[in-house]
């Protein structure tokens, strides 16, 4: 009976064994198999559960054991023929004990026999209920098992306790305080930064970013800001340098091109007047006008500048509070933003600034790295000094936590319950008793010792008490 049952397991695991390693079609092919609603085998697309080579070898430990506790049964079974033998051939009382202990023996074999093999099989093919537990009631363990997980593992309160006990703030912050380390995780980031860098696309990012400044240029009024600034630049003098400079250059310009000056008045005078008149009202314009720059240029408290100075003030009190000046800024706003060339240089901004980045992501010596460098130190330092920030840290990563497990327990369970169920039936029973069967075969060797025992106890006390 029993030399029956292992060698169509040695069958059942050398047929496993080709499917777990075979290219095509079964499930060890790269396609777990469920049943349906109906009965029927479906695929599913979840990875298959492989037979190994370890499992084969762990199949032929079971069957050894088998053979040893099928060994044993017949040794019971041999020494109950030969002890009623000689008890019906009256050789003494001690036959009679040898052969109930013999008896209970292989009734205790026979009981484990069935009850081990059930997990797995229906014994000797026969449809008895409530056997081939594993193949028939995978699914339904399945379920069960990824409703404890989720219920005592994947609880906020657990993962909270665990996580209070791992104290990884502390040990996070004494790895990170250390050079080396955070130049790894610097190089790590550098590498991770250029990479994304590398995968987004220029355009898209260029549009992106041009939209984003475009529509809020627009959103923002600028008159008011520009006004305040205005202001305070006048307030503190500030324009006497741009003044400066511009009196300099227009000296220098009248200086180097009077002939031009001159010119250009004589040319537009009139034509009835004398030619020598034009010539000397050209003269005396270009002397009053280089007389005129040259004073501005060296008399800081020049009129002329004082009225620079109102005008300025004036021109930052309407851009804070005159409707008409504000509406007139917004409006050239409008127009700068509109203009082609305007775009591109919105558009650029992101070329330029994404060539900086990967410069300095590249450099190791770049102050992108160093300072990226230095904080990581600096924050470790912190997490192993700072109590309150390593429990600001830990509060967050209790809260992230629990949160995922709290949300997505059921998507977290479902891979436990998912994957069982796309395992076949006979596979993931021959599989478990790959791994587990050598352990459950000891129940048969104990079952029959333990049932001589006390079917030996049992005859002793029987006789004892019967006289």
């Amino acid at each position: 009976m029993e030399s029956d049952t292992g060698s169509e397991d040695g069958r059942a695991s050398a047929g496993g064994a080709a499917a777990g390693a075979g290219p095509g079609g079964g499930p060890g092919a790269g396609e777990g198999v469920g049943r349906g609603a109906g009965g029927g085998r479906v695929r599913s697309s979840l990875p298959a559960f492989a037979y190994t080579a370890a499992d084969e070898e762990r199949s032929r430990a079971v069957r050894r054991m088998k053979t040893i506790a099928t060994g044993l049964l017949l040794v019971v079974a041999v020494i109950y023929a030969l002890a009623t033998w000689a008890e019906n051939a009256g050789a003494g009382a001690w036959a009679g004990y040898v052969a109930a202990a013999a008896e209970a023996g292989m009734v205790g074999a026979l009981a484990d026999w069935f009850a081990v093999t059930a997990l797995f099989r229906r014994p000797l093919g026969l449809p008895i209920p409530h056997t081939a537990i594993i193949p028939t009631k995978k699914d339904q363990l399945g379920v069960t098992l990824g409703s404890f997980v989720g219920e005592n593992f994947l609880s906020a309160e657990v993962v909270r306790g665990r996580l209070r006990a791992l104290g990884i703030a502390g040990r996070v912050g004494a790895w990170l305080a250390e050079p080396a380390h955070a130049d790894r995780v610097t190089r790590e980031l550098a590498t991770a930064l250029r990479g994304a860098l590398t995968v987004l696309r220029d355009s898209d990012v260029q549009a992106v970013v041009g939209e984003a400044i475009t529509r809020r240029a627009e959103a923002a009024e600028i008159a008011p800001g520009i006004g305040m600034t205005l202001e305070r630049v006048v307030a503190d003098g500030a324009h006497h340098r741009a003044v400066d400079l511009v009196c300099a250059r227009a000296h220098d310009w009248l200086v180097f091109h009077g002939d031009s000056v001159m010119d250009a008045v004589q040319g537009g005078a009139p034509g009835w007047t004398p030619r020598f008149v034009d010539r000397r009202v050209g003269e005396r314009v270009y002397k009053e006008l280089l007389r005129f720059v040259t004073e501005m240029r060296d008399m800081p408290a020049h009129p002329a500048r004082g009225a620079i100075d109102r005008f300025l003030t004036d021109f930052a009190a309407d851009l804070q509070a005159d409707t008409d000046t504000r509406g007139r800024v917004e409006r050239l706003k409008s127009e700068l933003l509109a203009r082609p060339e305007i775009q591109d240089i919105i558009a650029s901004a992101w070329a330029s600034v994404r060539g900086l980045i990967i410069a300095a992501a590249e450099d190791d010596q770049s102050q992108l790295r160093l300072r990226a460098r230095a904080s990581l130190i600096s924050l470790g330092k912190r997490l192993v000094t700072d109590t309150r920030l390593q429990e600001k840290v830990e509060g967050w990563l209790e809260d992230a936590a629990g949160y995922v497990v709290t949300t997505y327990r059921t998507e977290i369970t479902s891979l436990i319950t998912d994957t069982i169920a796309s395992w076949d039936a006979d596979q993931t029973s021959k599989k478990i008793e790959a791994n587990i069967g050598r352990d459950l075969q000891f129940i048969r060797i104990n079952g029959t010792v333990v049932g001589a025992l006390a079917g030996l106890v049992i005859y002793t006390v029987s006789h004892g008490l019967g006289g």
